[in-house]
C-alpha cells in the first residue's frame, strides 16, 4: 500500500508543478526500489488503494504519519495538513475560536491583519492544489483511453467508474474550498498537459461554473445515499456540495441561487440520513457509527496518525484545569478557546459570575487556614486548593476534600512541615506529629477539625436536592454527582415553582440553604426559591467555606459544551489559555465512556458535512425567498432545537422568530467549530466592517471594523511572482 502511494505522489508531482509554479511546494521522491508509474496499476488492487490515498489526503499530512515524509515542505507538518489549515482559516478568523500559541503570524487569523506572505495562509493554497493535482492525476491514470491499453474490463471497469466520479467529488470539494477562501485561483484539470507551464487564472464566478457542472454530472455516476463504503462519498454528499454552493452563489457570482439551494438540501434531507439522537455523539471516537455524518474526514489512533486533524482540534482545546484524561488523551496543548460572543448565542445575559460557582461570598484565603497535605496530593502543605477554613477565626476548621481509597493525610497549621498533627490511636484526637490517618473508601469527605480541643471528623458524604420545587417534595432527595475533576456536585432537574435545599446523606443532620439570596450556602440557612418552572442545572461547590451554588436554566442547550472552571468569560489576554471558556465538544473518548486506541491520536472522525447544516440550509434558502415550505423550516429548525434541550420542547421557536438573525446564530449554536462560521458570516456581510463585532477581532479587545479585503484570502506572494498568469486578489 505504501508503496503503491508513493507511486501515485511521485505522478502527482507533475500535476503539481501544472498547478503553481512555487519552489516551496517540494514532493517526497520515490523510493528506488519501489514499482514504477508504468505497472503500478498491473495490479487491480490499485486503483481503490490509490483512490484511498486521495482520501487520506484530507487527513495525513505526508506519506509517513504523523510526520517524517511531508507531501509539502516549508512548514511545521502538522501545520501543514489540509483539515487543520481550513480549520485555521474558518474559524480562528471568528468569534467561534482564538488560539494562544505565538507561532510566527497565527494570531493574525483572529486579529484579520494577515498579509501575502502569510506562511499559513500558503501552506492551506498549496494544500489545496496538491490535493487538487492528485486527482487529476488520478482521472489521468483511468481514462478510457488508459484503461482500454491495460485491458480493464467488467466489473473492475465498473468499479473504476465510480472511484473516477469520487475522485472528481474530493476535486470539486478542495476547488470549493478554493472558490471560497482565495477566489480568483490557477485553474487544472486532468485535461491539462502534464509538464511545467504557467496555469491559467480562473475568476470566481467561471469556477463557480465549472463546480457546479462536475457535481452536476458526477450527481448519478456517485453510490446511491447510505450504500457506499463509509466515508466514501455518495450522491448525498454531492448534493450537499451542490447545496452549500447554491447557498453562497451570489457571495461567488453577483447572482443568488436560493431555490436551488433549497431544493439540494431537500434532497440530501430526504436521502435517509437521519439525526442522532445525542448531538455529542457526533464527535466522539466511535462517530463513524452516525447516521448523521454524511461526508467525514476520518482518523484512526493506529493508521491514520498527524499532528493535525481531530488530533489539533482535541489536544489544542484541552488546557489550564482540564484534566486530558476526561477527553480520552495523554496531555492538553492549551491553545484553542471561544470568545464571549459564542457563549451569549446560548447565553445572552451571561456575566463572568453566572458560570463561576465560586461567584459569590468571601474567597477562602480570607479566612484562616488549616492545611491538609496527604498522599492524594503529593503531601504538599503548600496546597491552597486542599485546605480547611475557619469562617468565625475561632480554631474551627471545616470543609471538604475528595480522597481516594486508602488516602493517607495530616494537617499542618502553615503551608509547611514545621508543625503537623496526626492521629495515633486512631481515636478521633490529634497528636504532634502523630500518624498518618487514613480513609478506607473513596468518597468525599466532609472534615472538621477544633484546634481548641484537638478533635477531629471525617465524614464521607453524597449530596443531593430536596425540596417541594422537585418531583419527589420534601420527602426524597434528587441524587447530585461528584466529578472530582471540577470538585462539583451537579445535577439536572426539572423544577417547579417552590424551594430548594442541598442536604448530605438523605439526612437533614447537614443541610444547607441560602439567607439572603446572595449566593453563599448556609447550615440550617433559608429555602432557595425557584420562581419559573422549568429544566435547570443545578450545581453544588463545598471545598474550602465560602460554600456556593448555582441554578442556570438557560444552560440546557445541550449544544453549550463550555468549560468554564478556571476560565474567564472575556479575554484580556489571548496568550493566557485560561482566559475566554473552552469547548469540550470534540473528545477521543466512545459513546460508552472508553478512550479511543490512542491517547495522543484521536479516533474521532471530523464531520465535515452533516445533516443539521442541510436542515439550517433549507431554513435560510426559505427565508430568503427560495421556493420551499416555511412551515417546513420551522419544523427542521426546532427539531434540531429539541434534541438540543434533550427533547423538551421548552427551546422551541415559533415561525415569527425564525429570522435569517436567528437562523446565524443558531448556524453557530449548531455547527460551532466544524469549519462553517467564516464562510457564514461572509454570506451575511458580518465577517469584516463594523455592523458585527467580538473580542479581539482587528485586534481590539472589544473588536474593531475590518478592511473587507479580508473577506477573502490573498494568494500567496510566491506563488504570484512565479506565475505571470496570476493577479493578486484586490487589496493585497
Amino acid at each position: 500500500m505504501k508503496k503503491i502511494i508513493n507511486i501515485l505522489f511521485a505522478i502527482a508531482a507533475l500535476a503539481v508543478i501544472n498547478t503553481s509554479c512555487i519552489k516551496d511546494l517540494d514532493t517526497v521522491p520515490i523510493d528506488p526500489d519501489v514499482v514504477t508509474a508504468a505497472n503500478v496499476f498491473d495490479d487491480p488492487a490499485a486503483y481503490k488503494q490509490i483512490l484511498a490515498k486521495l482520501y487520506a489526503g484530507l487527513s495525513v499530512s505526508g506519506q509517513q504519519g504523523p510526520s517524517g515524509m511531508p507531501d509539502i515542505s516549508g512548514i511545521d507538518e502538522g501545520f501543514g495538513q489540509y483539515l487543520r489549515g481550513y480549520w485555521y482559516h474558518q474559524e480562528l478568523t471568528t468569534d467561534e475560536a482564538v488560539i494562544g500559541w505565538n507561532d510566527q503570524t497565527i494570531k493574525n487569523f483572529h486579529g484579520q491583519s494577515w498579509g501575502a506572505s502569510d506562511v499559513f495562509i500558503a501552506a492551506f493554497y498549496y494544500r489545496v492544489f496538491y490535493q487538487i493535482s492528485a486527482c487529476n492525476e488520478y482521472l489521468r491514470e483511468t481514462s478510457d483511453s488508459e484503461l482500454d491499453d491495460r485491458g480493464v474490463t467488467g466489473t473492475l471497469r465498473d468499479d473504476i467508474e465510480y472511484f473516477r466520479a469520487e475522485a472528481r467529488f474530493l476535486r470539486a470539494l478542495s476547488y470549493w474550498h478554493a472558490l471560497d477562501l482565495f477566489a480568483n485561483v490557477p485553474y487544472v484539470t486532468e485535461n491539462d498537459p502534464v509538464g511545467a507551464f504557467f496555469p491559467p487564472q480562473i475568476m470566481r464566478a467561471d469556477l463557480y461554473n465549472y463546480i457546479e457542472s462536475e457535481l452536476l454530472d458526477i450527481e448519478n455516476l456517485l453510490m446511491d445515499p447510505r450504500t457506499n463504503e463509509y466515508a466514501r462519498a455518495d450522491k448525498a454528499a454531492a448534493w450537499m456540495l451542490l447545496a452549500k454552493l447554491y447557498l453562497n452563489a451570489e457571495v461567488y457570482t453577483g447572482t443568488a441561487q436560493w431555490t436551488k439551494a433549497a431544493e439540494y438540501s431537500e434532497k440530501v434531507i430526504n436521502s435517509g440520513y437521519s439525526l442522532e439522537e445525542n448531538y455529542q455523539t457526533n464527535f466522539l471516537a466511535d462517530n463513524d457509527n452516525s447516521n448523521e455524518v454524511i461526508f467525514p474526514v476520518t482518523f484512526d489512533g493506529l493508521n491514520t496518525q498527524t499532528w493535525g486533524g481531530t488530533t489539533f482540534i482535541i489536544h489544542a482545546a484541552v488546557g489550564g484545569d482540564m484534566d486530558p484524561a476526561e477527553f480520552g488523551i495523554d496531555g492538553g496543548w492549551g491553545g484553542t478557546r471561544t470568545t464571549s460572543a459564542l457563549v451569549r448565542k446560548f447565553f445572552p445575559d451571561i456575566t463572568e459570575e453566572s458560570f463561576a460557582v465560586n461567584g459569590h461570598g468571601r474567597s477562602v484565603n480570607d479566612y484562616p487556614l488549616l492545611y491538609v497535605p496527604g498522599s492524594y496530593q503529593d503531601w504538599d502543605p503548600s496546597n491552597d486548593s486542599t485546605v480547611l477554613a475557619s469562617v468565625n477565626d475561632d480554631g474551627a476548621y471545616e470543609g471538604y476534600l475528595y480522597m481516594d481509597a486508602g488516602t493517607q493525610f495530616k494537617f499542618t497549621p502553615q503551608p509547611n512541615w514545621d508543625f503537623d498533627w496526626g492521629d495515633n490511636e486512631p481515636d478521633g484526637i490529634l497528636d504532634i506529629r502523630g500518624a498518618n490517618i487514613e480513609v478506607a473508601d473513596a468518597g468525599y469527605y466532609k472534615i472538621n477539625v477544633d484546634t481548641n480541643s484537638y478533635e477531629y471528623s471525617v465524614l464521607a458524604t453524597e449530596w443531593g436536592v430536596i425540596g417541594d420545587a422537585t418531583a419527589d417534595g420534601w420527602d426524597a432527595d434528587q441524587n447530585m454527582e461528584f466529578d472530582p475533576g471540577t470538585g462539583m456536585w451537579s445535577v439536572v432537574l426539572d423544577l417547579t415553582v417552590g424551594a430548594i435545599k442541598f442536604r448530605a446523606n438523605d439526612d437533614w443532620a447537614i443541610n444547607y440553604g441560602d439567607n439572603g439570596a446572595d449566593g453563599t450556602l448556609e447550615q440550617d440557612g433559608e429555602n432557595i426559591a425557584i420562581t419559573e418552572a422549568g429544566t435547570y442545572r443545578v450545581t453544588l461547590k463545598l471545598g474550602a467555606p465560602d460554600y456556593t451554588y448555582a441554578i442556570t436554566r438557560s444552560a440546557y442547550d445541550r449544544r453549550a459544551m463550555f468549560y468554564t472552571e478556571g476560565q474567564t468569560l472575556e479575554i484580556n489576554d489571548i496568550g493566557n489559555f485560561n482566559d475566554g471558556y473552552a469547548i469540550t465538544k470534540f473528545k477521543n473518548v466512545t459513546s460508552n465512556g472508553a478512550n479511543g486506541s490512542n491517547l495522543t491520536f484521536p479516533d474521532t472522525d471530523f464531520p465535515m458535512f452533516r445533516l443539521a447544516d442541510a436542515y439550517l440550509m433549507y431554513a435560510e434558502a426559505v427565508k430568503r425567498g427560495g421556493a420551499g415550505s416555511e412551515a417546513t423550516a420551522l419544523n427542521l429548525v426546532n427539531e434540531l432545537r429539541t434534541r438540543a434541550f434533550n427533547g423538551s420542547t421548552d427551546g422551541n421557536i415559533t415561525s415569527s422568530e425564525l429570522t435569517l438573525d436567528f437562523i446565524l446564530d443558531e448556524r453557530a449554536r449548531e455547527l460551532y467549530w466544524e469549519c462553517h462560521r467564516r464562510t457564514d458570516l461572509v454570506r451575511y456581510g458580518r465577517f469584516t466592517g463594523g455592523s458585527y463585532l467580538w473580542p479581539w477581532k482587528g485586534n481590539a479587545a472589544l473588536g474593531t471594523s475590518t478592511n473587507n479585503k479580508f473577506d477573502i484570502f490573498p494568494l500567496p506572494d510566491s506563488d504570484v511572482n512565479a506565475n505571470m498568469n496570476l493577479q493578486q486578489n484586490e487589496g493585497y
